[in-house]
């Protein structure tokens, strides 16, 4: 009994070790299995060469696109620009270049921007044409309180109060040296900026330049003691 059941056991080993013996042999199960996984691979691979074919068409509609809006961009919007702006031209581009001259302050508030849309202004003694910049200096500007005005003094003192801007002429004699060179950097600023058309005046009937008062003074006193002596 002992060796039967011994040699059912040693019969049972045998014919596994046949069957693994055969490296090539394998069960249905498995071979299904291979078959379908491979099924699936050839699936993948196919849908993979169709899906980049798919893609690389996809970029090349969207770069021909792209490529058409930014033409649209260069060049539709350049001639709607321009019929827009047919009618509407800048006050700078519409305006002929003024002649260099010398203003009085009543000749410079003339050109404030709101009755004449030429817009000047003067700084230490120098009137330039700012009409270019008239979304600065225009009478809606942010600095639309210098126009037509001795904008020196404001300049000086960054102070954009119209109170603090003088009717009459300003010889700005109370600023300190500091303030006094602001002045001297902005008069070089706006002569590398914008037109600059000539001299403030004093009086309209006395054409002396503001630069040259301190000169007339001195030559009056001068006149003054010469007679003095002479009586």
């Amino acid at each position: 009994m002992a060796a039967g059941d011994g040699d059912v056991n040693l019969g049972t080993l045998g014919s596994g070790s046949e069957s693994s013996s055969d490296g090539s042999s394998e069960s249905p199960g498995g071979a299904g299995a291979a078959a379908e996984g491979g099924g699936w691979s050839a699936t993948a691979l196919a849908l993979l060469t169709g899906g980049g074919e798919m893609l690389l068409n996809v970029a090349l509609v969207a770069l021909v696109l792209l490529g058409a809006y930014r033409l649209w961009v260069r060049w539709g919007r350049r001639g709607l620009g321009a019929g827009a702006g047919a009618g509407e031209e800048s006050p700078a581009a519409s305006l002929p270049r003024m002649k260099k001259r010398d203003f009085s302050l009543e000749q410079l508030r003339q050109y404030d921007g709101s009755r004449n849309p030429r817009i000047l202004l003067a700084v230490n003694g120098k009137v330039f044409d700012v009409t270019k910049g008239s979304k600065f200096y225009g009478p809606a500007g942010p600095y639309g309180i210098f126009a037509g005005r001795d904008a020196s003094r404001g300049l000086a003192t960054f102070c954009l109060d119209k109170d603090a801007l003088k009717d009459e002429y300003d010889d700005l004699s109370d600023l300190n040296a500091v303030q006094m060179e602001s002045v001297r950097e902005w008069e070089m600023q706006f002569k590398g900026t914008f037109i600059l058309l000539g001299s403030l005046l004093i009086l309209n009937l006395w054409p002396k330049k503001v630069h040259t008062i301190p000169l007339l003074l001195k030559s009056l006193r001068m006149l003054s003691v010469f007679v003095a002596i002479i009586i």
